[in-house]
């Protein structure tokens, strides 16, 4: 049996928390006992999720008991000092962690500097495995710390062939070392009871839906901002956004500044989306980066349409011109097109889109995720 560790230290609801637990959950459900996976438990930010890792038969290893991080953290500047005193609290923890404990591999996705660092400057007998979780920001130190460990990383994981080939052309670890793994995303099963639960007030209403924490990234404000003319032109059209985050109350007064109060409806963090997608026309993704999206996945495989920016690295792979409709990255004119274009397709022309869709959004299974990731920590 090999002992697997995941480290991803996270504030607020990211996207990596799934995959992370599903990952997991992946190599404890397959592989017979082959595999140990545990997550580290930094700061005690999961917690909250002990039932689930029993059920999933997921170890928790807590680094420190004092230490607690701040997960409700919102905003550039303040996360960054979160992030900041989790490589100080957790430095010398992590440090004595390995040199301890029989890892026999650490799979980073989250604050991966910090073991980056640890294992230039310490030797230890766990192999390093680097999670590509975004879009990777790659300034002159962030390649230097990469080259300088290249001897250390036994393999980089990368969600999308756009990122491969992205960090192939860094030119810093070898080919063989980078391999493309998709993340463990969709369970049918799960998908089609969650969307039988009634829980959505919006299911008699005409909406598109958006769905993501409202940060500059997810770019809401172009969508609420193309909404404004296009309810001029589509009557009883409206929009639901899920999310919650720093952007709140900007996303508010740019609503209450375009006198679209009636049309836009703001709703926190949803435990279960699906209801919404399901009485959607579609679900539309204003992103200026994604890699591809877990939303875009579970969408795709609860037969909901997608419109969506062509932004790096992912959606234009995952949906290419057959499965969807693809728009500008941050065009407002070209999303409002896309959005006319939408109401101008024959229903078999949509029903042949999410088709496609769906066929793709096979690709992120757990089942998937396992058979590749197994064959290079066996």
């Amino acid at each position: 049996m090999k002992n697997i560790f995941y480290w991803s230290p996270f504030i607020g609801n990211v996207a990596t928390i799934k995959a992370v637990i599903n990952s997991a959950f992946s190599l404890s459900k397959f592989s017979k006992g082959k595999f140990l996976p545990y997550i580290i438990n930094c700061g005690g930010e999961w917690d909250k999720f002990n039932d689930e890792f029993s059920r999933k038969n997921i170890k928790k290893i807590n680094l420190q008991s004092k230490f607690k991080i701040n997960t409700k953290i919102n905003g550039f500047l303040n996360s960054r000092i979160e992030f900041l005193r989790i490589f100080i609290n957790c430095y010398f923890p992590l440090k004595n962690f390995l040199k301890k404990q029989k890892s026999d591999y650490l799979i980073i996705h989250l604050i991966t500097s910090l073991p980056l660092i640890l294992f230039l400057f310490n030797k230890f007998d766990t192999k390093l495995v680097i999670r590509i979780s975004g879009k990777v920001k790659f300034n002159f130190l962030r390649k230097l710390i990469w080259k300088w460990n290249s001897k250390n990383i036994e393999l980089i994981t990368c969600p999308t062939m756009d990122s491969l080939r992205e960090i192939n052309k860094l030119n810093i670890i070898k080919k063989e070392k980078i391999i493309f793994l998709p993340d463990p995303v969709i369970n049918i099963r799960k998908i089609n009871k969650k969307k039988k639960i009634i829980k959505n007030e919006f299911k008699n209403t005409k909406y598109f839906l958006s769905i993501g924490r409202f940060t500059k990234q997810k770019n809401h404000i172009l969508l609420i901002k193309a909404f404004a003319n296009i309810t001029k032109i589509i009557n009883n059209l409206e929009l639901v956004i899920i999310g919650d985050g720093e952007l709140k109350a900007k996303y508010y007064k740019v609503i209450h500044d375009l006198g679209i109060r009636e049309k836009i409806h703001i709703i926190g963090y949803q435990d279960n989306i699906y209801p919404f997608m399901n009485n959607s026309l579609g679900i539309i993704s204003t992103s200026l980066w994604e890699d591809p999206g877990f939303v875009m996945i579970e969408a795709a495989a609860s037969n909901t349409f997608i419109i969506s920016s062509n932004c790096p690295s992912g959606p234009e792979e995952f949906i290419s011109t057959d499965n969807g409709i693809l728009f500008k990255n941050n065009n407002l004119n070209d999303l409002q097109n896309q959005i006319i274009r939408y109401f101008n397709l024959s229903n078999e022309e949509l029903n042949n889109m999410k088709i496609g869709a769906k066929k793709k959004s096979k690709l992120f299974t757990k089942f998937r995720h396992y058979k590749i990731l197994s064959k290079f920590l066996a």
